[in-house]
């Protein structure tokens, strides 16, 4: 298996389809399920978006992970932008603040294993998230 990370700048909005690609190619690699590679798929979508709309730009960083006999993904979105003003409300389902369907956050949290949010007004975001894949390694 061919470890490796991934990142990929976000400044314009065509670098969201870049990000989303290579998580697929990554996942699949790691030997995720065609199910969990769309999802996969999903969460480096919604994030990459996250930064586009409200940071302007940052960066995806996908990479390979591997603890205790399993391998997983590790999703990373970093941004410098502006933070968020109420991180409580952007996690409820159903709220968007740019007219979204409100499935953003939320989404993310739901499609994968782990998921941490560190957020400062004027500083900026970085969001993890984690999923494990079923089969295990030796």
């Amino acid at each position: 298996m061919n470890y490796h990370q991934v990142t990929v700048e976000i400044k314009r909005e065509c670098d969201i389809s870049i990000a989303r690609q290579e998580g697929k190619v990554l996942a699949r690699e790691i030997g995720f399920n065609a199910v969990d590679q769309v999802r996969i798929k999903t969460v480096i979508s919604e994030l990459a978006r996250n930064i586009y709309l409200y940071a302007g730009e940052g960066k995806i960083i996908v990479e390979a992970i591997r603890e205790n006999h399993r391998a997983g993904i590790r999703v990373s979105a970093v941004d410098h932008g502006p933070g968020i003003q109420d991180i409580n409300l952007a996690l409820q389902s159903g709220y968007t603040s740019s007219g979204g369907l409100g499935a953003g956050l939320p989404g993310v949290q739901k499609l994968m294993d782990i998921f941490n949010v560190h957020t400062m007004l004027e500083v900026g975001t970085e969001v993890t998230a984690i999923k494990w894949c079923m089969q295990r390694l030796n």
